[in-house]
């Protein structure tokens, strides 16, 4: 550290001592493999070295025995010395790799926050709908925002001219754009599963991807094109009636067979080849460190986030395999839990130890409050209302802050206390208001 404030000779000093340390390591390695006439050089000048150095001979004199011992070194080292730039760089990248497993594996860990059901505490992808008929951010606007909020441009260009039209999948007055599960890539380098939206113009078809886990396409198609709900619900019933709707089946996940019936509805709008169609950016989720030290020591405490593996909870590791996710605790082993919306009640009072909890049962936006589970719904597996589970020893209760959108406890029960990861520390990324300690 104070190298800077010493004399030349302690500096030649301490070189000769290193190359000392050097021959040293050769000998012992490479002993047995010399010759006697290289063994002979590589002992004389190792000694020649140490007795100046124990002289305290002037640094001339170090510095000429040095380059002797280098060129012996240099004859005598094999794979010892000298080292390649490549053998060091792999060393140091071993090393470095090492380091890295050891403090993510034991210490702490780096993990992304992928949907938006603990949303508006963390934020999963979120989108900003930039319509074609608008001004959108310039090139140096662009990478500033992808290094700033992780945003990524995507756009949907007409291929050319024609009548646009969109599938749709329908569930009674419900409309949401159809799509398909395919593989993709992320950083075009990784394996990942993507959602690729397809839409038609002059019958000739155009498509979108996005993440898996990326939720708001619709509300980007629908913002664009239909800003009055109404209007699309309309259009869908008008195309009914005069036989422009076309039904056509659709794979869901490429991977399978099973097929869907969606509907391909025009939106009465027309479109010029080259034209952009929709155009919308979307920004990285939360990303932030975990710890993953505390739970080794103290039992997790309610209202804490939460992250777990979920590679023995059934009911997602049949879906998605095995997962981090991260939710908030609302019971632990023995804990007495209903949900009487929008309020957690946890051993008969209202729940406490979030701030999490207090905004949603007061409903202070954009907080929705805590919700039950539903009889409509038959993924739902526990907490419906006027239900009082009690959670089971060795088991953990959690539940998404936005309850409203959350695919947690209520769908697929507890998890096992030894699948517990940890707690969220900070918020690394993106660089927003939210960046700093998690809550």
């Amino acid at each position: 550290m104070f190298g800077f404030f010493e004399s030349q000779e302690k500096k030649t000093r301490d070189n000769a001592a290193n190359w000392l340390e050097l021959a040293s390591r050769v000998w012992s390695y490479r002993s047995d493999e010399l010759g006697e006439r290289e063994s002979g050089e590589l002992q004389g000048r190792t000694q020649e070295l140490r007795t100046l150095l124990r002289e305290r001979a002037d640094s001339g004199k170090l510095m000429k025995a040095i380059e002797s011992l280098e060129g012996v070194l240099v004859r005598t080292g094999g794979a010892i010395y000298p080292k390649t730039s490549l053998a060091e760089n792999v060393e140091f990248l071993l090393v470095a790799a090492i380091v890295i497993l050891g403090i993510r594996t034991y210490f702490v860990q780096p993990f992304k926050i992928p949907t938006n059901s603990m949303w508006p505490t963390y934020y999963g992808m979120t989108a900003e709908n930039l319509p074609p008929s608008g001004p959108a951010p310039n090139l140096a606007e662009q990478l500033f925002r992808f290094v700033a909020y992780g945003a990524e441009r995507h756009t949907l260009v007409a291929p050319r001219d024609g009548a646009i039209s969109v599938p749709l999948f329908t569930n009674g007055d419900v409309s949401t754009v159809a799509y398909t599960l395919k593989a993709g890539r992320s950083w075009f380098i990784f394996p990942a599963r993507v959602r690729e939206y397809t839409f038609y113009v002059g019958g000739e078809p155009v498509s979108v991807r996005v993440p898996d886990d990326f939720s708001k396409f619709d509300e980007i198609f629908f913002d664009t094109f239909f800003p009055d709900r109404a209007a699309l619900k309309e259009l869908i019933r008008r195309a009914r009636e005069n036989g422009t709707s076309e039904e056509m089946l659709v794979k869901l996940d490429e991977s399978k067979d099973d097929l869907y019936r969606a509907e391909r509805i025009p939106i009465g709008r027309d479109a010029r080849a080259g034209e952009t169609l929709l155009r919308f950016d979307i920004l990285a989720g939360d990303q932030l460190f975990v710890d993953r030290i505390s739970f080794n020591f103290m039992r997790p405490t309610v209202g804490q986030g939460f992250v777990f593996r979920t590679d023995n909870i059934p009911d997602i590791a049949r879906l998605y395999g095995a997962q981090y996710y991260i939710k908030r605790l609302i019971g632990a082993p023995g804990d007495r839990i209903e949900v009487r919306d929008p309020v957690i009640y946890r051993n008969g009072a209202p729940i406490t130890g979030s701030v999490a909890f207090d905004l949603n049962a007061r409903k202070v936006s954009p907080y929705q409050g805590y919700a039950n589970a539903s009889h409509d719904d038959p993924r739902y597996r526990i907490l419906f209302p006027g239900e009082t589970i009690t959670v089971p020893e060795h088991g953990y209760l959690a539940m998404g802050d936005n309850s409203h959108d959350s695919f947690d406890g209520r769908f697929w029960g507890y998890v096992p206390e030894k699948d517990v990861v940890g707690r969220p520390l900070f918020i690394y990324f993106p660089f927003t208001r939210r960046w700093g300690s998690a809550k």
